[in-house]
């Protein structure tokens, strides 16, 4: 399966967690900070924009669950605003590159993450290993998207 994919039936994927967003509250880029941040109760730390996304996507560790499935319903709305397409095809790139470096993640990976505390003193900070699926309503739009990604 490919990591960002189009589906009628999320619910069909029943291993994974399902995180649904609509879709219709992501017509901007800002609203889809606001909406994923909310959904997945992103850390403080979390800024809206593409670093930060990209560092939160990649850490998931106050997540228990470890297989994923993020599912943007009314996918035809998704972003709709957004004037730059280069902004969409970022984000979509960025969902695409996380999801796949997930797969690659093995447990001595996991202990050599490290993160220095305010004393500067290195405790191990272990990231648990997840699956990451990316799934979309069914919409020409969001075909066309995934079909230049991919």
């Amino acid at each position: 399966m490919n990591n960002l994919f189009i589906t009628e039936s999320p619910e069909e994927l029943a291993d994974y967690s399902l995180i649904t967003i609509d879709g219709k509250l992501c017509k901007s880029l800002a609203q889809f900070y606001e909406a994923i941040k909310d959904k997945l109760h992103f850390p403080e730390y979390f800024e809206p924009n593409m670093d930060s996304l990209d560092e939160v996507l990649n850490d998931l560790s106050w997540i228990e669950d470890e297989r994923l499935l993020i599912y943007f319903k009314n996918s035809s709305e998704f972003l709709i605003n957004e004037r730059n397409e280069k902004n969409v095809t970022s984000l979509l790139d960025l969902f695409d590159i996380t999801c796949e470096d997930w797969k690659y993640m093995d447990a001595e990976a996991e202990e050599e993450a490290l993160v220095t505390n305010t004393e500067e003193e290195e405790e191990d900070y272990i990231i648990p290993k997840k699956e990451l699926l990316i799934g979309f309503s069914p919409s020409e739009r969001m075909e066309d998207y995934l079909a230049e990604i991919n």
